[in-house]
């Protein structure tokens, strides 16, 4: 006996059918589930009213240069005389956005008036607002916008709606984590990021021996997978904690998307390196996230400054009392103002003295880092018998020093400054004029 089930995911048998499950699936939801529609098509230039009507529907039919085109739905979104449409295109499993039928849409969409048109795959933009399909006519001032989300950020919007957020009806409740429960099952097609690739191996073991090159194959495909990789980790993160998390960029990586990919393909040829960051508000710093190829080794790392109202050691106890149930493993950093490297020391030591982190001056600490590290995953895929899988123990490594570390630090904030009141100066009365000469004026007076 099962559980009947209102979205199931029994009978799918073909890509075809998983993509046309998917697409009725969450077209459906959205018509029902308003606080799911506003979180994922405002942002596309849909109406923000929450009384607004969002109709959906499948294979629509167009013809198009003498051909028929069949997008897998059109979504309408209405309120009042605006309205917002756009066409939809679904691929699952493994299937990759074509570029000419995405074109194809584009071109029906602007002659049709339509807004905008939607993929939804399990690629993900390495770059957040950027689609993940090269070769696309769409401009940025272009009348009709592409956009692009993937199952990944679907699935993570609508599990940080229901269990951060709550909605408030009890059958749109039920509705979407009926909908999260189907995208959840391996047959439903949303798959988690887990493959680095076909030249996983040959870079891997390259950048572990030192024999990369920047033209050698499969550089730039790790490295967009690894970009890639640290978006699905902010997405999964922000499901966890239902905040959003933040991969970190730099205004010309932001600009120019190919330059992020370089700049990790550098560090691959140069050092056998990887590196990411993530933006959380309200914590005390930014995630760092390394990984040494060379040693098979992964590291997260959270760096803050230390509480300038109190001594050296105090300030160190400051630390260890956040962490007090954090692992002992865990390595600590203290940098002292003005010098050249930090005192280090495992957490358990720290705990038993204290001094473990001041240099032999006892020079006042100005900030601290802490540190985790944990073995690499050195398989492709996960699942495997003989070795963990890449993807996963990077994923594993930051929920894990998310819960043991970032949680636990209070940034430290300054006092407020106080309120200065002036005390008004005593009043001093004049002098009194003498009745008598002063004695300097009577001898000279005498004399003369």
């Amino acid at each position: 006996m099962h559980k009947a089930r209102l979205i199931p995911v029994s009978g799918i048998s073909s890509e075809i059918e998983a993509e046309q499950r998917a697409a009725s699936a969450l077209l459906a939801v959205l018509t029902v589930v308003r606080d799911l529609s506003l979180e994922l098509l405002t942002p596309l230039g849909a109406s923000r009213a929450h009384r607004a009507t969002v109709e959906a529907f499948t294979e629509v039919v167009y013809h198009h240069e003498g051909r028929k085109i069949r997008p897998d739905g059109l979504i309408r979104v209405t309120f009042g005389k605006s309205s917002w449409t756009a066409l939809v295109e679904v691929k699952t499993r493994e299937a990759m956005l074509d570029v000419e039928q995405i074109n194809a849409y584009w071109d029906i969409a602007r002659t049709e008036k339509y807004d905008h048109v939607l993929t939804i795959s399990n690629e993900i933009s390495p770059i957040p607002g950027e689609h993940p399909t090269p070769g696309l006519r769409v401009r940025s001032n272009s009348p009709v916008q592409v956009s692009h989300l993937s199952w990944t950020a679907i699935l993570t919007t609508a599990t940080r709606i229901k269990q951060h957020r709550g909605v408030e009806d009890p059958e749109q409740a039920w509705i979407l984590s009926e909908l999260i429960r189907y995208l959840e099952h391996p047959s439903s097609g949303a798959l988690a990021f887990e493959d680095m690739g076909p030249h996983w191996v040959s870079v891997r073991d390259g950048a572990r021996l030192g024999t990369l090159a920047r033209r050698d194959d499969g550089l730039a495909d790790i490295a967009s997978r690894f970009e890639q990789l640290i978006r699905y980790a902010a997405l999964i993160l922000g499901s966890q904690i239902g905040e959003d998390v933040t991969p970190i960029l730099s205004r010309s990586q932001r600009d120019n998307p190919a330059a992020r990919v370089a700049a990790l393909a550098e560090g691959l040829v140069h050092g056998g390196t990887l590196e990411g960051s993530l933006r959380i508000a309200n914590t005390a710093g930014d995630i760092a996230i390394t990984v040494d190829l060379r040693a098979q080794q992964l590291c997260a790392s959270l760096a803050f400054r230390a509480p300038e109202d109190r001594g050296a050691r105090a300030r160190v106890t400051w630390l260890a009392k956040q962490l007090e149930d954090s692992p002992d493993s865990l390595s600590i950093e203290a940098f002292a103002k003005s010098a050249h490297h930090p005192i280090s020391a495992n957490l358990g030591a720290v705990r038993e003295d204290r001094a473990l982190l001041l240099d032999d001056r006892h020079r006042t600490p100005t900030r601290f880092r802490v540190l985790q590290r944990a073995a690499m995953g050195m398989a492709r895929k996960g699942g495997g018998k003989r070795s963990a899988g890449f993807a996963q123990s990077v994923l594993d490594l930051i929920t894990s020093f998310y819960e043991a570390v970032v949680q636990n630090i209070s940034p430290w904030q300054p006092p407020a400054p106080k309120i200065k009141r002036v005390e008004p100066e005593p009043e001093i009365e004049p002098e009194r004029p003498s009745p008598f000469l002063p004695a300097r004026v009577i001898e000279e007076h005498i004399e003369s």
